[in-house]
């Protein structure tokens, strides 16, 4: 009986999180969020928490009830996109907001700036824990058409996934369409969309060069992800536990960051002439935004992209996001008045 007892004890002193991820068949879980909650957790406590994680793909959900099932406590850990949240707030959006920020080393500021501001968002709306944010590779424009400028999207159909890519969209004179991902490359295909909108990496893994002949590289968003833990199941772990599982998640996301910077490269150079460690060349033609371009961006920006978000936020959030990332990216993001 004693010998059982402690058995249980021991069964008890084990914490289970039960995970779900992002999607299957992009390299953020293959090599960074399956291996880190299956494998690496269980083997750097000893045992004291063990993960299991599954992509959402897998378990055939969508993303936008993800952290519903996190605040239910279905699951305790969760991978995701702020898109899937705005419906609850659209302070959500406020760290990747279209087309602001070109460079990797400013959209990690802008992260760590927008942080705090998230972490309330999600101990307010879902009683979850904010643990991380880390980005896919760049969100850029993939068309089955030439490409020269910006000035060549007016009039066209564009993929778009979130909210804020479809201001940028309409903000360029072009016309916003939805379309899952799974059905982008029938979509360019069949003419349903004249470009589309994903990242560089998932560009290449569903082989968009097969139906689309160029590529336009500016930057329109980043995929900034979040990883966030339920709170009643954080406060389940002891002071140790805590500190370890703190420091696991901070090197995760810096790996995250680094591999996401070497991933645009890769896919770029795969998209296109080569050299491709990771498969054939995709033979699209890249163009490079002008100066001219990028003064058209900023023009959307300020008179589009911003005040929209800024309108949909209100004044409140608007005026936390000027104090934190406005100060970054030295921008306002404010409404237009009626």
């Amino acid at each position: 009986m004693a010998a059982a007892f402690s058995g249980l004890s021991a069964a008890n002193d084990t914490i289970i999180i039960k995970g779900v991820g992002t999607w299957d068949y992009f390299t953020n879980y293959q090599k960074h969020e399956g291996p880190f909650w299956n494998e690496r957790i269980a083997e750097v406590s000893d045992g004291q928490i063990i993960g299991e994680i599954k992509p959402h793909t897998e378990l055939g959900l969508q993303g936008y009830e993800i952290m519903r099932l996190v605040k239910n406590g279905v699951f305790d850990f969760a991978f995701g996109l702020p898109g899937y949240v705005v419906p609850e707030s659209e302070i959500f959006e406020g760290a990747d907001l279209s087309s602001l920020v070109q460079n990797i080393d400013v959209q990690k500021q802008v992260a760590n700036a927008y942080f705090p501001t998230l972490e309330r968002a999600f101990a307010e709306k879902y009683n979850a824990k904010l643990m991380m944010l880390y980005p896919f590779p760049s969100q850029m424009l993939w068309c089955n058409s030439q490409i020269s400028s910006i000035e060549d999207l007016k009039g066209k159909r564009i993929r778009v996934f979130l909210t804020t890519l479809g201001d940028f969209v309409e903000g360029v004179g072009a016309v916003p369409v939805s379309v899952p991902y799974k059905d982008v490359p029938d979509a360019l295909e069949k003419g349903i969309v004249d470009c589309v909108i994903t990242g560089t990496m998932s560009a290449f893994t569903s082989k968009l060069y097969k139906v689309a002949s160029h590529g336009f590289t500016l930057r329109v968003g980043w995929g900034l992800a979040f990883g966030a833990m339920n709170m009643n199941k954080w406060n389940l772990l002891n002071d140790e536990q805590k500190v370890l599982l703190q420091n696991e998640l901070a090197a995760l996301t810096e790996s995250m960051w680094q591999e996401t910077a070497t991933e645009d490269a890769i896919a770029l150079a795969c998209l296109s002439d080569g050299p491709c460690s990771i498969g054939e060349t995709g033979k699209m033609k890249l163009v490079e935004p002008s100066d001219a371009d990028l003064l058209v961006r900023n023009q959307v920006a300020t008179e589009v992209i911003l005040p929209r978000w800024a309108e949909r936020c209100g004044p409140e959030c608007a005026a936390n996001w000027n104090r934190t990332v406005g100060k970054v990216l030295d921008l306002r993001a404010e409404a237009k008045a009626r």
